[in-house]
């Protein structure tokens, strides 16, 4: 293996798991509290996505619109957890997960709706599509600014659950919700909390995943979805370090895949990488980090 493979097999598999690691880490920290798997989590990242479009032909720097972006994902999420979740969540796990696909379903079709049910086109800033010459190897702009932006966002969420009121009443009510209501902790705030830190991380990977495709649609969030599901599998349900394991594994298996297979086995690189992913549960069926489900970074 050559220095510059090498190389740059650590930049793209760092980049896509720091993706994957915030996908599973937003679905993860709703699963703690609520025990919710939210099928409607893709779909703040097309509200990201689609908030970049509607202001595709707006003067306003691009990092504005990005941070409006963001903030429309985090709106959209406390949202649905305040007027879909929050009026079932007393009756039954089932009626949640049935909430969410209605959720999901009604966003994707109010996208088809309001906007357009074909591929968009979404403009990005060139800085994403430059190349940085590091020790005479290229490396892409893009990949660079995933991984700053995506440590920096695990590191201050380490900050914010480890050293805030409310992020230990966060960890408390992940390791155990009804206990930590017993003590006084107000459960609304908790959990519209975690949705919104489930928002921004979604509307933050919804920038990315956009540059990178440089369009959106009404089923951009399916994949990333399907991937935050399996990444928060392998690495483990107990906890929010499982997910940021299983995303960035689950990163450099892709990446190693479309690296390594042949010409001809490419377009079988997922059945490879989920095959995989099922002798890791055979072996470990409680994910890669067990224990119990307090809500630790890191």
């Amino acid at each position: 293996m050559t220095p510059e493979f090498a190389l740059q097999y650590l930049i793209n598999a760092l980049s896509l798991g720091s993706l994957y690691a915030l996908m599973a880490l937003g679905m993860a920290i709703v699963f703690g509290v609520l025990r919710l798997v939210n099928l409607a989590y893709g779909e703040l990242i097309m509200v990201a996505g689609y908030t970049l479009f509607v202001l595709n032909d707006s003067p306003l720097p691009w990092l504005i619109l990005a941070a409006g972006a963001v903030a429309m994902a985090m709106v959209a999420s406390v949202l649905t957890e305040r007027i879909a979740f929050r009026p079932v969540r007393v009756n039954s796990l089932n009626a949640m997960l049935i909430t969410s696909f209605a959720v999901s379903t009604l966003l994707q079709n109010a996208a088809l709706l309001l906007v357009s049910p074909r591929t968009r086109a979404v403009n990005v800033p060139g800085v994403l599509s430059q190349n940085l010459d590091v020790g005479g190897f290229n490396v892409s702009m893009a990949n660079v600014l995933t991984i700053i932006v995506s440590l920096g966002l695990l590191f201050g969420l380490n900050l914010l659950l480890r050293r805030t009121t409310l992020g230990i009443a966060l960890r408390a009510a992940a390791d155990d919700f009804p206990m930590t209501r017993m003590l006084g902790v107000r459960a609304d705030r908790v959990i519209a909390t975690a949705f919104a830190i489930s928002g921004v991380l979604a509307g933050v990977v919804g920038l990315f995943w956009v540059a990178r495709i440089g369009s959106v649609i009404p089923t951009i969030g399916a994949g990333p979805l399907l991937i935050a599901l399996i990444a928060t599998v392998i690495g483990g349900m107990s906890g929010l370090s499982g997910a940021i394991v299983g995303g960035y594994l689950l990163g450099a298996l892709t990446v190693g895949m479309q690296l390594l297979l042949p010409q001809g086995l490419l377009d079988y690189r997922d059945a490879f990488t989920f095959a995989i992913v099922i002798l890791v549960l055979l072996v470990r069926p409680q994910g890669l980090i067990a224990g119990r489900s307090a809500a630790r970074v890191g």
